[in-house]
C-alpha cells in the first residue's frame, strides 16, 4: 500500500442529492472521492458521472448505521489510497410525524441514520487522521436542530450532530483534525420536489432570500471547511439556509 499524493474524501449518502453535489465540488478541487451509500444503482450512476468528469472515484455499498460495515469500508479506502483527508457525514433520512404518532421505529431509524452513523464514521477515520496529523470532518446537521413541529426525531438527531461536532473538535484539535458542521435549510432535492407545488411556493416565500437552496450551496460551505487553510476553524456550525435560521419556523 502506497499513500496517494492526492487528498482523499469520503462522502456518506453521496449517491444523490446534497451528497452528490458535495462529491462533485470536492472532485473539482482535485480530491479522490469515495461514495458511501446503500443504493447500489444510484451509486453506480453517481460514480459513472464523476468519472466522466475526470474524477478518481470509488463507490461502496455501506450501511452507515452498522459499525462492521463502516469499518470495512474505511479499511478499503485506506487499502486503496493509504490516507483519508476529508470525511463528510451527509447520510440522512426523515420520518416526520407528531410525537404521539411516532413509532419506536420512526425514532430509532432517524436517530441511527442521522446521528449514530456520524459517530461510527468519525470513530472509524479519526485514528488515521490523527496519525497523519491532518484531517477535516464536516458533519451535516440542519437548521431543524433549532426545533420543528413534527420533527422531534429529526431535530433531536441534528441537535446531537451539533453537540457531537463540538465535542470531537475539542478532543482532536491537538492532532490537526478539525470538526465542523453545516446546517442547511430547505434544499432543492428529490424530497423537496415531491412536495405539492403549493407547498413548495409557500416554503420558498418563507426564506428571507426568497429562493430554495441548492446542493451546490451546501457544497460550497463544505469546501470551505475541507480546505487545509481552514486549520484554525473548528467546532463551528455554519447555517446555509438563506436566512431562515434567524426567525422562520422549520419545515
Amino acid at each position: 500500500m502506497n499513500a496517494s499524493s492526492t487528498e482523499v474524501a469520503i462522502v456518506t449518502g453521496g449517491a444523490k442529492g446534497i451528497g452528490f453535489g458535495i462529491a462533485q465540488a470536492l472532485a473539482r478541487d482535485g480530491k479522490s472521492i469515495t461514495l458511501f451509500d446503500l443504493d447500489r444503482a444510484a451509486l453506480d450512476e453517481a460514480a459513472t458521472r464523476l468519472a466522466a468528469s475526470g474524477a478518481d472515484v470509488i463507490a461502496l455499498a455501506v450501511d452507515v448505521t452498522k459499525s462492521e460495515s463502516v469499518n470495512r469500508a474505511v479499511e478499503a479506502v485506506i487499502e486503496r489510497y493509504g490516507r483519508i483527508d476529508v470525511l463528510v457525514n451527509n447520510a440522512g433520512i426523515v420520518r416526520d410525524k407528531r410525537i404521539t404518532r411516532m413509532s419506536d421505529d420512526d425514532w430509532d431509524a432517524v436517530i441511527d441514520v442521522n446521528l449514530k452513523s456520524q459517530f461510527l464514521c468519525c470513530r472509524a477515520v479519526l485514528a488515521h487522521m490523527s496519525a497523519a496529523k491532518h484531517g477535516r470532518i464536516v458533519n451535516i446537521s440542519s437548521r431543524a436542530w433549532l426545533g420543528g413541529v413534527g420533527q422531534a426525531n429529526y431535530s433531536a438527531a441534528k441537535g446531537g450532530v451539533v453537540s457531537l461536532t463540538r465535542s470531537l473538535a475539542l478532543e482532536w484539535a491537538k492532532d490537526g483534525v478539525t470538526v465542523n458542521a453545516v446546517a442547511p435549510g430547505i434544499v432543492d432535492t428529490p424530497l423537496f420536489q415531491a412536495f405539492d407545488p403549493e407547498l413548495q411556493e409557500k416554503l420558498k416565500k418563507s426564506v428571507p432570500v426568497q429562493r430554495i437552496g441548492t446542493p451546490e450551496d451546501i457544497a460550497e460551505a463544505v469546501r470551505f471547511f475541507a480546505r487545509r487553510e481552514a486549520s484554525y476553524i473548528t467546532g463551528q456550525t455554519l447555517y446555509v439556509c438563506g436566512g431562515r435560521s434567524l426567525a422562520s419556523p422549520s419545515v
